[in-house]
């Protein structure tokens, strides 16, 4: 959930609700995310954004013979998202990223804190060309690492803009003031502490759950208004993968989880 907010206001905040359903021949993953973002423009070259989100996972499973399937389907996730952006010039902009989060089965402990985020530096070439180069700590593939990201940002006029990079891509198109079509590609991933250590064999023990997956998708979203916002998103994950875990983040089962696809409801508010 990434709120879409008004550069040029110096303070305001945005409220966001999203459920989403992800149905596989074998798991069907039921989500519900609620985020509220607090921004403000503290001068004309710095400008904090703060959002805090809560995200609750639910797993069906349409086969019997998952034998760890009764303790394995309830997860859920606390973060805060604190980001700073500085102007250094009149073209670059650099961002500070830190983002605590709370990932974790059923019982909450100090473990179950990770800590993301990073660097990231913006210079635009013109008003119509972006690029943003950085590096961050992160879980695209279901486990915590730091990896390197970027994007190229084109406005291809005032409706429509191009961002291609890694995690995330979007085409964007708007042929009003009240209705914007995206087409979006992201990889996105999350694991969760389990409440205790799962033995799988002699060998092998599991500590977490691993989820991760490429998604193409298509987003409209309506303005009903000057605050609030529906969207609708609908799309195919690629490359999903549910796996138990171990520290590590090595896989010690694999749940053999296919592709599928992805139906997303959600409504903001903004002020």
């Amino acid at each position: 959930m990434i709120p879409i907010l008004n550069a040029s206001a110096q303070s305001g905040y945005s409220l966001e609700l999203n459920v989403k359903k992800q149905p596989t021949d074998k798991i069907t993953v039921n989500e519900t995310g609620i985020g509220l973002t607090f921004f403000r423009n503290i001068d004309s070259k710095n400008k904090i954004t703060n959002t805090i989100k809560y995200k609750n996972i639910g797993i069906n499973y349409s086969l019997e013979n998952y034998d760890l399937q009764n303790s394995l389907n309830q997860f859920t996730s606390f973060e805060n998202d604190f980001e700073l952006s500085h102007q250094l010039t009149e073209d670059t902009k650099l961002n500070l990223e830190i983002n605590p989060i709370l990932n974790f089965e059923s019982n909450l402990g100090i473990s179950d804190v990770s800590f993301l985020g990073g660097l990231e530096v913006n210079h635009s070439f013109n008003p119509a060309n972006t690029i943003s180069i950085g590096i961050k700590r992160m879980s695209p593939f279901g486990k915590l690492e730091i990896l390197p990201t970027f994007s190229f940002h084109h406005q291809i006029n005032q409706n429509a803009f191009v961002n291609v990079g890694f995690p995330n891509s979007t085409i964007s198109y708007s042929n009003s003031t009240r209705n914007t079509f995206s087409v979006t590609n992201s990889f996105n991933g999350n694991f969760y502490n389990l409440d205790k250590p799962r033995v799988l064999d002699d060998l092998n023990t599991a500590t977490k759950v691993s989820f991760s997956q490429m998604t193409s998708a298509l987003e409209y979203e309506r303005n009903m208004d000057s605050n609030w916002f529906v969207s609708l998103k609908g799309g195919y994950e690629f490359n999903k993968k549910y796996n138990l875990t171990n520290y590590s983040g090595d896989s010690k089962f694999d749940f053999n989880s296919t592709n599928g696809y992805i139906f997303n409801i959600g409504i903001k508010y903004k002020h």
